[in-house]
């Protein structure tokens, strides 16, 4: 699914307009009877108050235009116009004076106005700003919300919490509407999967207000969101004839004293990921734990005891996976980069192998093309600097993956994939996941795939999910504080399995309305 920025906002409205040949209005009209069902849906009737704060702008206009919707149909409904310009949108004045004429009088909210009382029984529509709002919001516009979010009441957003920038980060914390859910017109914003923002939008859920799909498809964007539908194109079905040389060989570099586990977790989900062939290579310490407790894994091993001095190996893998337990201890630091000079077998880098690229920049130049690197978030600061915000954060590991032609994941709640000056945003995965070894399992994932024939970007990109997808799936057993890196290795077979699941078809519901 694409995400829309706000500026691509405004053009999908008006290519929409004159393609459809209709009115602005008509198509906030859309918007307006989509919420009303979704809310007429769960309250059925049910004598609540709705009290709906409204903008002047268009978003303004949405909400009052689903309060005469609500009206219509019997609700108890307040509704305050909250005064903070003397601007007015066309369309916003055009669904006031159709309130007014059903001789519904709304309150309006100045600077100086006493707030209304909100009880937690009630039911808040936000929709005070919305895409367009590009500064802060006036301080006693901030004490209003402030009013709102202490109330207890049920509060839905329209499109967007009013506060939340669509493209920019939140200045004031404070001056944001905390929704308990979102109603987001056509596409989800970017705002709702950054740590910093994504906070003010838990839940969210899309509503089709029949944008034209040619603009959607022929519209490129920055980023897209992933889920099974956009995975699912990718996956390459195994063969009746084919043996496991034909899934490739993964060879698993890492490992020092006391964190050869991150090693076995990388092998193995390596192995369940479908690589057909995988070699771990560790120092000689880890040796009879490999062998142990992954006997499916051949293994090497370096002249040293308890860390590694040289890579050096006679096999030929199709893909290596670097870093996991390794350490940095200088002689490591000097084999990493005497092998990264010859080797030009592709990568897939993580944990100390990051760590070490971080203490030696000129390393990177000899990274080959499409190298994967997937650094948690103090690995990645390390690697980029320290950053502004998440969308500086974001900025840099475009221009750092563009320097280097590498694929950068960046690890998160929603993970990012970086390349080619574009983000692919995960949907999979829950907070259980943030454990020990969750990510020596990615690296063994996306280096399985990339071992089966998968390119670099597409590997990441769906061994991202399936990893999210595992834990989701170890989850329902487990719980989020008794997930472990193994737990999502063992339901890695099941996530793949998921894949071909046909979703639950909701019952049938008759809108409440018709365009």
């Amino acid at each position: 699914m694409k995400i829309f920025s706000a500026k691509q906002i405004y053009q999908a409205d008006k290519y929409t307009i004159e393609k459809q040949q209709i009115k602005s209005d008509e198509l906030m009209e859309r918007v307006a009877i989509q919420i009303f069902n979704w809310l007429h849906l769960r309250l059925q009737g049910a004598p609540v108050k709705i009290q709906l704060f409204c903008g002047i702008g268009n978003n303004g206009g949405d909400g009052v235009a689903v309060a005469r919707h609500l009206q219509e149909h019997g609700y108890a409904i307040e509704v305050h116009i909250v005064n903070y310009s003397e601007k007015r949108s066309d369309d916003f004045l055009l669904n006031l004076n159709r309130l007014k004429e059903r001789k519904i009088w709304p309150n309006f909210i100045n600077n100086d106005s006493e707030f209304p009382e909100i009880s937690k029984e009630d039911i808040v529509i936000d929709a005070i700003f919305g895409i367009g709002l590009n500064r802060n919001p006036d301080a006693w516009v901030v004490k209003l919300m402030q009013k709102i979010n202490t109330s207890e009441a049920f509060v839905l957003a329209v499109d967007l919490p009013s506060g939340l920038f669509t493209d920019k980060p939140v200045k004031n914390k404070d001056a944001v509407v905390k929704a308990n859910h979102i109603l987001s017109f056509q596409t989800p914003k970017l705002v709702f999967f950054l740590p910093e923002t994504g906070v003010y939008a838990n839940q969210w859920e899309i509503i089709d207000i029949g944008i034209d799909a040619e603009f959607i498809a022929n519209t490129e964007v920055d980023y897209e969101l992933i889920s099974k539908l956009e995975v699912l194109p990718t996956y390459i079905p195994r063969e009746k004839f084919a043996h496991k040389g034909t899934y490739g060989h993964a060879l698993i570099i890492g490992g020092s004293y006391g964190k050869i586990g991150a090693v076995q977790l990388a092998s193995k989900s390596c192995l369940r990921a479908g690589s057909g062939l995988v070699t771990a290579y560790l120092p000689k310490c880890g040796y009879v734990p490999m062998q142990t407790a992954v006997p499916e894994i051949m293994v090497l091993t370096d002249e040293h005891e308890e860390f590694i001095t040289k890579i050096k190996f006679e096999i030929t893998p199709d893909v290596i996976g670097l870093g996991i337990g390794l350490g940095t201890a200088n002689e490591t630091q000097k084999a990493l980069g005497n092998f990264l000079k010859k080797n030009k077998t592709p990568l897939v880098l993580d944990a100390d192998a990051i760590n070490i690229l971080a203490l030696n920049e000129a390393f990177l130049k000899n990274l080959p093309a499409q190298t994967v690197l997937t650094p948690h978030p103090k690995e990645l600061e390390r690697l980029l600097g320290k950053w502004k915000d998440d969308f500086d954060k974001l900025k840099k590991a475009k221009a750092f993956s563009k320097k280097y032609d590498c694929v950068l994941v960046i690890k998160g709640a929603h993970t990012i994939t970086v390349y080619d000056n574009k983000g692919y945003i995960n949907t999979t995965g829950n907070p259980g996941m943030a454990t020990a070894g969750s990510g020596d399992v990615l690296t063994g994932i996306i280096t399985g795939l990339i071992a089966q024939g998968y390119g670099a970007l597409k590997a990441a990109i769906f061994g991202v999910y399936l990893h999210g997808t595992s834990g989701d799936i170890a989850v329902e057993k487990l719980g989020y504080q008794a997930l472990t890196a193994s737990a999502l290795i063992d339901s890695l077979g099941n996530a793949y399995i998921d894949l071909f699941k046909q979703p639950e078809q909701p019952p049938q519901v008759e809108e409440q309305e018709q365009q």
